[in-house]
């Protein structure tokens, strides 16, 4: 019989209260800081959405900070689509509505105040991408202290964690990824796709490609596991998910023609810092797939142990769902070979393999599978790599990572990733040096997390301290009510069907 087919236990309230903890927990561990370029043109540009109706950003221009392209009429935009600047603008307008309220912000700290409220949009990302992949699980009947378990192992044990942190694109597509994996693939297996999921999910992946139209690569991966899923009822579905995706990407290319005059211009320069060309598939494959598995500075497996684990869950997760399995294995293998060529596969300055973090999400979905089949070695081995994995993500959060790759230990001359460089040591050499160093640490150093350096730009104790006590007090509170929930789900009456 088919696991998926049992009865699923009433379990809204947990998984709620598991969204919620996660937020509340990475709202804590946030840093909170806007600092590279991805960040700082996705910052300038929701800045000029919400105040100008416009993606221009000449702010960028006066601040010497512009990294983008001047469109035909003379503007300067920044190289994405609006979706990140979409999707963040209630973090925005609450930012200047809390910056001009509150005491105790002078108005130099206002800027930095508001980045670091914008900043904690990736938190709600991070821990909407942990639901999805909850209700994954239990849609596929697994248990559902395994399928919590499953899901820390994603949440806390990989760079879904350490992104969490930072104003990266990175969280909100993987929360995209997920909502559309959760309306194609967690029905009941023996119903075919609707023309609604499949509409649904096609609008997920749209505003994916308008975050960064490179995820692109993993709409034929969609297609193929509609197919697999349901080959003789697979039609209605894939037609209106292709449809949808399709008008997205048309309206992208449109963009493209308005502002720059060419379908294919997306409006990246062709150099970054140091007259580097970024644009092309210059890397040899070779080079980006050691990069990728078996680097100290970029590897997989290194930034997400439980990935070892999710890796023979996907035969049986074949067993339990077609395609899931075909998402999970082939969509993993489309980022690693598309980005293995692509000229800075390092992702410029950031956390590990920043660009492998959706693949991530699609190969944890092996994780379920893998723990439901029961055997003791597979729940110690979960245990060992979610430890493993938070350590790792705790040291690359502590201390900054900029600081520690902007002192020539990240990029050669040629501002090509150096093969020696080993995050996991140096910034473990940076967050033991400032526990034990008594000078103060600058704006930009020591300890990365946003209470500390905003009180160094000025702003009012009072307010940092109440913004600390609501946050913990919230994931206590929360945490609370996920085991009082966690208990609940263990009882005969709450195996009634669940309407998720």
């Amino acid at each position: 019989m088919d696991a998926s087919r049992g009865a699923i236990p009433n379990t809204r309230g947990l998984a709620a209260w598991l969204f919620l903890s996660l937020n509340f927990l990475f709202l804590l561990t946030s840093s909170g800081r806007v600092r590279t370029i991805d960040e700082v043109s996705a910052d300038f540009e929701v800045e000029s959405i919400a105040t100008r109706g416009s993606t221009a950003v000449p702010q960028a221009v006066a601040s010497n900070l512009f990294f983008g392209k001047y469109d035909r009429d003379g503007k300067p935009q920044p190289p994405y689509g609006f979706g990140q600047a979409i999707l963040t603008i209630p973090w925005y307008a609450a930012a200047r509505f809390l910056s001009s309220t509150l005491p105790g912000i002078p108005e130099g700290g206002k800027n930095i105040f508001l980045d670091a409220v914008l900043t904690a949009s990736s938190t709600t990302f991070s821990a909407l991408a942990a639901l999805f992949l909850f209700l994954i699980f239990l849609r596929l009947g697994i248990s559902t202290g395994n399928a919590l378990l499953a899901t820390l192992l994603f949440a806390l044990g990989t760079l879904n964690f350490a992104y969490s942190a930072y104003f990266f694109s990175e969280p909100q597509v993987v929360a995209l990824l997920l909502a559309a994996t959760l309306a194609l693939f967690a029905g009941e297996n023996a119903i075919p796709i609707s023309l609604q999921r499949g509409a649904l999910a096609g609008l997920a992946i749209g505003f994916a490609l308008w975050v960064r139209p490179t995820h692109i690569i993993v709409v034929p991966v969609f297609l193929l596991a509609i197919f697999a899923q349901d080959r003789r009822n697979s039609f209605r579905g894939l037609l209106s998910f292709a449809t949808v995706v399709g008008i997205f990407g048309a309206a992208y290319l449109l963009r493209n023609f308005v502002l720059f005059g060419n379908v294919l211009d997306f409006g990246y320069p062709n150099i970054a810092e140091g007259g580097k060309k970024i644009l092309g598939f210059d890397t040899p494959l070779l080079s980006g797939l050691y990069g990728f598995l078996l680097s100290p500075a970029k590897s997989i497996f290194l930034f997400a142990p439980p990935l070892l684990l999710a890796i023979p869950g996907l035969r049986l997760l074949w067993n339990r769902r077609r395609g899931l399995a075909v998402l999970a294995a082939i969509g993993p293998l489309a980022y690693l070979l598309f980005f293995s060529r692509y000229t800075q596969w390092e992702g410029g300055y950031c956390v590990g393999p920043r660009y492998m973090l959706p693949a991530m999400a699609l190969l944890c979905l092996g994780l379920g599978p893998m723990l439901e089949a029961g055997s003791q070695w597979s729940k110690r081995a979960a245990i060992i790599l979610l430890i493993a994995g938070i350590f790792v993500q705790l040291t690359s959060m502590a201390t900054s990572f900029l600081e520690d790759e902007a002192n020539g230990s990240y990029y050669d001359r040629s501002w090509n990733l150096r093969t020696n460089y080993a995050p996991l040591i140096s910034q473990t050499k940076l967050w033991v040096h400032y526990a034990f160093s008594s000078a103060p640490a600058a704006i930009g150093r020591g300890f990365d997390r946003w209470f500390l350096f905003l009180a160094k730009a000025g702003i009012s104790r009072a307010i940092i301290a109440l913004g600390l006590f609501l946050e913990i007090a919230g994931l206590l509170f929360c945490l609370w009510k996920l085991r009082s929930a966690w208990q609940r789900s263990l009882t005969p009456e709450s195996r009634a069907p669940s309407s998720f």
